[in-house]
């Protein structure tokens, strides 16, 4: 999958000698990903396997999360009562297409960032009483990147067998994709697929009523009667009740980190943003396959907001993964100007920060004394 690149600086003197040779780099990784991949992938990531509504915590001060966790549970029960949707119809969508129920067919999740949205999303996917093959799961993203892949036409075919279909950070900040998958998603509501979407509502927000669900429901237009809106109140799980995120290492400590640590990679963050924009974002998932951690030196501002879109797409898939980020250079907090936080991307920026932070935690140990 990769070569052994030069690392940024030479071999540390008195690292471990489990790794030999230099770590292998993402920069040095273009991996190819077919079409049924993106296909097969489209279930609860491995963060979130184990997910499922009984290992949900709600915060005793905020109601609306044990509203949702009832709320989910009863729409996952109704999915398994209804009769339709029963035959698999796999990538090219062959076999019946069930007939569309009357009534709301969507849930969408509303609320700050780290309430627990993906892991109720998760949940509902593994509450609802159907094969694997016929319940999908996805981010905003990746179902944009499945309609690059095969096309819209295929696309439909492949998903209206399902009896859901889980959108993840569904985006409102660009209209062409807003328009793309409101339009798959009327399809699907007419072949009688389930839907669930989240969304996040910004810092500053949360006292403004539904102003997440307000935007969604008017995007989405004649969607909106398929969907409940469900508002979740609540701080951030990711940093409620511990300890601040690391500063940042030296470069010396992660290139140390990175030769001791088996399965991790090493590079300088400069170098691997340059290589971002030669790798089609679908492809960020593989970009990572098999690795234990992720080593970065030199982390500074991104330049622009290409750039910064980019870096949030591998920051999703780093955080799905699992996959602790070891970095020296600027705090996470840093990595986007004041601008591209006041931006129209701005929900993006700060769920990037709130991930790699959370992934900052849980490196830190790989620095040894």
């Amino acid at each position: 999958m990769s070569s052994s690149p030069e690392a940024p600086g030479s071999r540390p003197t008195g690292s471990s000698p489990i790794a030999d040779a230099a770590p292998p780099s993402l920069c040095a990784r273009e991996p190819h990903v077919p079409a049924e991949r993106l296909v097969a992938e489209m279930v609860p990531p491995p963060r979130f396997s184990a997910a499922r509504f009984d290992t949900y915590i709600p915060d005793p001060n905020q109601p609306s999360q044990t509203q949702a966790v009832q709320v989910l549970s009863s729409f996952a029960a109704g999915l398994g009562a209804q009769a339709g949707g029963g035959k698999k119809r796999g990538l090219f969508g062959f076999g019946k297409k069930p007939a569309a129920p009357a009534g709301p067919r969507g849930v969408y999740l509303d609320g700050g960032y780290g309430v627990g949205k993906t892991h109720l999303l998760a949940s509902l996917w593994h509450a609802t009483p159907a094969a694997p093959e016929q319940k999908a799961f996805g981010t905003f993203v990746e179902l944009t990147n499945l309609v690059g892949a095969l096309g819209f036409q295929q696309t439909v075919r492949t998903l209206s067998g399902h009896r859901l279909l889980c959108i993840d950070e569904f985006e409102l900040d660009d209209p062409g994709d807003t328009v793309l998958v409101s339009t798959l998603l009327g399809r699907l509501v007419e072949a009688g697929v389930a839907l669930a979407a989240t969304s996040n509502t910004l810092p500053g927000k949360l006292g403004e009523g539904r102003f997440a669900a307000a935007d969604f429901l008017r995007e989405i237009q004649g969607l909106s009667a398929h969907f409940r809106p469900l508002r979740i109140d609540g701080e951030d799980y990711r940093h409620r009740g511990l300890p601040e995120a690391p500063a940042p290492f030296s470069d010396e400590q992660v290139t140390k980190a990175a030769y001791a640590t088996e399965g991790a990679s090493l590079d300088a963050f400069p170098q691997l943003l340059d290589h971002l924009a030669r790798v089609h974002p679908s492809r960020y998932g593989a970009l990572t396959d098999d690795l234990s951690a992720v080593c970065l030196t030199d982390v500074s501002a991104v330049p622009d907001q290409s750039t910064a879109l980019r870096l949030v797409v591998l920051a999703d898939r780093l955080y799905d993964r699992e996959i602790p980020v070891l970095a020296s250079g600027l705090p996470f907090d840093g990595l986007f100007s004041e601008e591209m936080l006041n931006g129209g991307y701005r929900k993006k920026y700060f769920r990037a920060i709130s991930r790699l932070t959370a992934l900052a935690r849980d490196a830190k140990d790989l620095v040894r004394p």
